[in-house]
C-alpha cells in the first residue's frame, strides 16, 4: 500500500480563499509556508489564529501609544509606519495561514471558524483605531463623525468576506481580469494594510485624507451591494 504523499505549501495554498491581488500573490503563499510548518510541528489552527490576535493587536496598540510622540518630532513616524506595515502583514499572513492548516490537516470545527472571526474583529478594531488615532493627533479638528464612518466602511470589508464564505455568497464583480483585479484592490485587506502603514510612514499629516477616500469608496460598494442584492431579492425564485 501506497504511503499518502506529505503535503507542500503548494497544498496548502490550493486551499486559499483569496483575498484580492496582492493578497493571493505575498500575504497567502506566505501563508502557506507558515501552515506548513505549523503542519510539520503538529500545531494546533488555532495557535496560529493567536499569533494574529497578538501581533496585530499588539502592533496597533503600540500606534497609538506612538501616535503623540510622532507628532512631537520625538518619534519617527517613517520607522512607525514601515514597522506597523511588516507587522500587519505579518499578523494577516498566520490569518491566512490558520484556515489552510484547518482545511489540509481536516482539523476544520465550528469553534475554530468562530475564534478566528473574533480575533479578526479584535484585529481590525485595533488597526482602526491606529490609523484614526494618528490622523487626529495630526489633525486634532478631524470630525467625530468621519472617524466613525471610517471605522464601519472598514468592517464592511470584514462582513462581505464572512458573507462570501456562504452558500449564496455573488460577487459584484466577477470577472478574473487584471483590471478588474485592479479595481478590486480598493478591498483587498493586503492592499489596505500596506496602505495604512505607508500613510502613517510618509504623509501622516494627510493620513485624514485616505481615511476619506476609504470611506467613500466602501459607501459606494455598499450602495451598490444593496441595490445588487435588492434587485436579486425581487427575482421571481427559480430565476
Amino acid at each position: 500500500m501506497t504511503a499518502p504523499t506529505a503535503p507542500t505549501a503548494s497544498t496548502f495554498l490550493a486551499t486559499n480563499r483569496g483575498g484580492g491581488l496582492l493578497s493571493e500573490a505575498i500575504d497567502q503563499p506566505i501563508g502557506a509556508r507558515i501552515a506548513l510548518a505549523g503542519y510539520r510541528l503538529g500545531l494546533a489552527p488555532s495557535l496560529l489564529t493567536m499569533v494574529n490576535l497578538v501581533v496585530g493587536v499588539g502592533t496597533s496598540a503600540a500606534v497609538i501609544a506612538l501616535a503623540g510622540p510622532m507628532r512631537r518630532g520625538d518619534v519617527p513616524a517613517l520607522a512607525v509606519g514601515l514597522g506597523a506595515r511588516v507587522l500587519w502583514h505579518i499578523a494577516y499572513e498566520f490569518d491566512c495561514a490558520d484556515g489552510q492548516l484547518a482545511r489540509v490537516a481536516r482539523k476544520a470545527s465550528a469553534a475554530g471558524g468562530r475564534l478566528d472571526i473574533l480575533c479578526d474583529v479584535a484585529v481590525q478594531i485595533a488597526l482602526v483605531s491606529a490609523v484614526s488615532a494618528v490622523a487626529v493627533h495630526y489633525q486634532p479638528r478631524t470630525p467625530t463623525w468621519l472617524v466613525a464612518a471610517f471605522a464601519g466602511g472598514w468592517m464592511i470589508n470584514l462582513v462581505t468576506s464572512i458573507l462570501a464564505g456562504g452558500a449564496q455568497a455573488q460577487s459584484l464583480l466577477t470577472s478574473r481580469s487584471l483590471p478588474v483585479r485592479l479595481v478590486k484592490l480598493s478591498r483587498d485587506y493586503g492592499a489596505m494594510i500596506t496602505l495604512m502603514g505607508l500613510g502613517i510612514a510618509l504623509i501622516p499629516r494627510y493620513l485624514v485624507w485616505i481615511m476619506v477616500a476609504f470611506t467613500v469608496v466602501n459607501a459606494v460598494f455598499l450602495a451598490a451591494s444593496i441595490a445588487a442584492a435588492t434587485a436579486k431579492s425581487l427575482q421571481p425564485a427559480g430565476e
